[in-house]
């Protein structure tokens, strides 16, 4: 059987980038997966050109341990690749290509693992579910999770695999990313105050939201698990205006909240909505009636808690072989299969600091340690 190494490079060589299909990749696992005996579901977006792919081995009348991962990698535009970006370069130790880290790797070593697992008498069947577009806001996962809700056996445990160094991790921040829109009413600068000017509305907002990132970052809101260890605000992308002569009717702008558990991020979101229909907009229709200013949510993910105590945690502990658990800054699908009763941790290969960089590697070391520990996770599920 193919060991996880040559599986990854057959994972790299498939361009998942999130704007792309994942279908041919699918296709491969699928098509492993069949040739070992084990049929899989898949569950397609709704242009049909992407699939979540979930699979179970061993016994049904019962939960059991999930296995996750996405599939979608961040695009190479631009970047300083000294290998290709989509095929194995081996060297030093390190296994180059995009999505090494971040996070075939992972997925790889589980479909190495397979064979193993149906060597086996299971006493829980394992679930496998790989899941699209994950980089653009945990999007595709969430069909896959809406059906298992409806099952009458759903997963007593899930291990995502983003890449931990395979520490074991029980945590993350939520997001929510929001855009504003601003539309005010133009005219020439030199009457600037029969216009609503868009921009400076828009900076009156964004600077209400410093405001409230900073009282989020007040210490007793600090969570030490955390880094950062509170809840933050930022804005990202900013646009408008026409000519330095003309009062800038359009202009919209971008924001994250990166919510700790403990704090609801909509919050933010309704804070701010708030500020404008009470205290601007009244301001800016008193000069042109058809001003507004408009909200959307561009994508958002919940956090992820799980407590140190829970079984999914104290397994993830026996397979790491350390019960130093952790939290990570980025974000993961854990908070989704979490919300959907999968309590969950994060643990796999390779590390973040690698991830969406050019050159993205895991080490040999890695990897290995990786098949190791899932070595481990077939002994514990056996009869």
């Amino acid at each position: 059987m193919p060991s996880s190494r040559d599986i990854l490079a057959r994972l790299v060589a498939f361009d998942t980038v999130s704007r792309h299909s994942n279908l041919a990749l699918i296709k491969y696992v699928q098509d492993y997966l069949g040739d070992l005996g084990v049929e899989s579901e898949l569950f397609f977006d709704e242009a049909g050109g992407k699939a979540n792919l979930y699979a179970t081995l061993g016994p049904r009348e019962r939960g059991g341990v999930c296995l996750s991962g996405h599939t979608d990698v961040v695009p190479v535009d631009g970047q300083p690749w000294t290998v290709p970006p989509f095929e194995l370069t081996e060297k030093d130790g390190r296994l180059y290509g995009r999505g090494t880290a971040d996070m075939k790797g992972y997925i790889a070593c589980v479909l190495a693992a397979v064979p193993a697992f149906l060597a086996q008498p299971l006493r829980l069947p394992l679930h496998l579910a790989f899941s699209y577009d994950e980089e653009v806001g945990c999007l595709g996962v969430r069909s896959l999770l809406a059906d298992l809700a409806r099952r009458e056996h759903k997963p007593i445990a899930c291990i995502i695999g983003e890449p931990t160094e395979l520490k074991p991790v029980l945590g993350h921040k939520g997001k929510l990313a929001m855009r504003c829109q601003v539309h005010g009413a133009a005219c020439h600068s030199a009457y600037a105050p029969q216009g609503v000017n868009a921009i400076e509305y828009a900076a009156k907002l964004i600077n209400r939201l410093g405001e409230i990132g900073t009282r989020l970052a007040a210490p007793e809101r600090h969570d030490p698990r955390f880094d950062p260890p509170y809840s933050t605000v930022q804005t990202g992308v900013i646009n408008g205006g026409r000519a330095l002569n003309i009062v800038p009717a359009e202009c919209q702008f971008d924001f994250e909240v990166r919510a700790l558990p403990s704090d609801d991020p909509q919050q933010v979101a309704e804070q701010l909505r708030d500020y404008a229909e009470t205290e601007l907009l009244p301001k800016m229709r008193a000069v042109k009636q058809e001003a507004d200013i408009r909200f959307s949510e561009l994508s958002a993910y919940p956090a992820l808690a799980t407590a140190p105590h829970s079984e999914a945690a104290q397994l993830l502990a026996r397979l790491s072989g350390s019960d130093e658990f952790s939290t990570v800054a980025y974000g993961t699908e854990g908070g989704l299969f979490d919300q959907a009763g999968i309590p969950t941790v994060v643990c796999g290969p390779g590390s973040m600091d690698q991830g969406h960089k050019p050159d993205e590697f895991v080490s040999v070391e890695q990897l290995a340690a990786c098949d190791a520990m899932l070595g481990r996770l077939v002994e514990w599920m056996r009869v």
